[in-house]
């Protein structure tokens, strides 16, 4: 099958997102029309990460973030030339929009292509992230509006589900997964060495929905204790948020490096305002490290019963499931093998492909 991806932020979760579908679906092949979030990491950079045998690159350059009716109207018309093109040469059995920017633009052009076997992944609902009541209504109206053009909407995860449905868009799931081939446990690397002080993890991009102030509050908290760190492993434009002494903030670093700085925790933390599904929680669990998340859609799908981690809503809760863990590191390893059993019956990356190989079909 020749698969069309089309993507506007091309870096962080959701580029690991459609590396994760190309790696796993090699008999296909990938066509990805990217935009540039430079601010995150360069394209180029991000290209390296992709086998070469079964994937092609076609830059989407007037493709951004913030909306803009100037902008947003040259992306459209380039990603539908691009798309009519493709049709035109007969390399399209599917088109697979991933973000809110990339499927309301694609969805339009997809529908004045008059191509029909179109797939939308949000990895987290629009009308979520807008900063006021009048933006999230603004980004519900236009998603809404968008799931009238055609295409299957596919959440990835049970929460960002229920959302969808409660704006009465019609959606289905299929829960995102990551490879537990790996071994579960690696030793951390000489940029990662191991000490004795009780490490706590997070990664991704340094952004708003990460919610870095929240982050630092409960750092802040123990500034004082000599035996807690703080590791944020990402970069971005509101690092500036970061200021307690215990954070130190690794930047961009490759995925390797991730893992590593993951396997070296003692607990994950997320602090976000809502996910998808976040494929750092993810490699917690595959990597069986506890998690500590905020109580939000898409977190909420990951933990199970206290038994692999649990959900905190305030600062104080935080805090205080920190010191219970810190003061009982002995029940950490026992929740971590059920994180990875966890992982391994709910979010195999096998099921979840296999899942999406299946709607391209059809």
């Amino acid at each position: 099958m020749n698969i069309i991806h089309v993507v506007e932020p091309f870096a962080s979760g959701i580029a690991t997102f459609v590396k994760s579908l190309v790696e796993n679906l090699q008999d296909d092949l990938h066509i990805i029309i990217h935009g540039e979030r430079e601010s995150v990491m360069r394209s180029a950079e991000v290209k390296q990460y992709f086998p070469v045998s079964n994937t092609r690159f076609i830059p989407w350059p007037s493709a951004q973030r913030s909306l803009s009716v100037r902008k947003d109207t040259a992306a459209f018309w380039e990603l539908y030339t691009i798309l009519k093109q493709l049709k035109q040469h007969d390399r399209i059995d599917a088109v697979h929009l991933h973000s809110s920017k990339s499927g309301f633009l694609g969805r339009l052009a997809c529908r004045l292509a008059r191509i029909t076997t179109v797939v939308y992944t949000p990895n987290g609902a629009p009308f979520l992230a807008g900063k006021s009541k009048l933006m999230q209504y603004i980004y519900g109206r236009l998603e809404r509006f968008a799931s009238f053009l055609g295409g299957k909407t596919v959440c990835c995860s049970t929460s960002e589900w229920e959302a969808y449905h409660a704006m009465g868009i019609e959606a289905t799931c299929i829960n995102n997964g990551v490879p537990l081939e790996s071994p579960a446990e690696r030793t951390p690397t000489v940029a990662t060495p191991k000490t004795n002080r009780f490490r706590i993890v997070t990664s991704g991009r340094i952004v708003d929905q990460k919610d870095p102030s929240f982050f630092n509050a409960i750092a802040q908290y123990f500034e004082e204790f000599d035996d807690f760190e703080f590791v944020w492993v990402g970069d971005g434009e509101e690092r500036r948020r970061l200021t307690a002494k215990n954070i130190s903030i690794t930047g961009w670093v490759s995925p390797a490096a991730t893992n590593d700085y993951i396997a070296g925790a003692d607990i994950y933390l997320s602090t976000s305002h809502f996910e998808g599904m976040p494929f750092a929680v993810l490699e917690a669990l595959a990597l069986k490290k506890p998690v500590l998340v905020t109580d939000c859609i898409g977190n909420r799908d990951l933990v199970y019963g206290g038994l692999n981690g649990d959900l905190f809503r305030d600062r104080e809760d935080a805090i205080l499931k920190i010191l219970r863990y810190y003061s009982n590191r002995e029940m950490l390893s026992v929740m971590g093998e059920y994180s990875r059993e966890v992982c391994a019956q709910q979010f195999n990356v096998h099921t979840t492909f296999n899942s999406y190989r299946e709607l391209y079909k059809s």
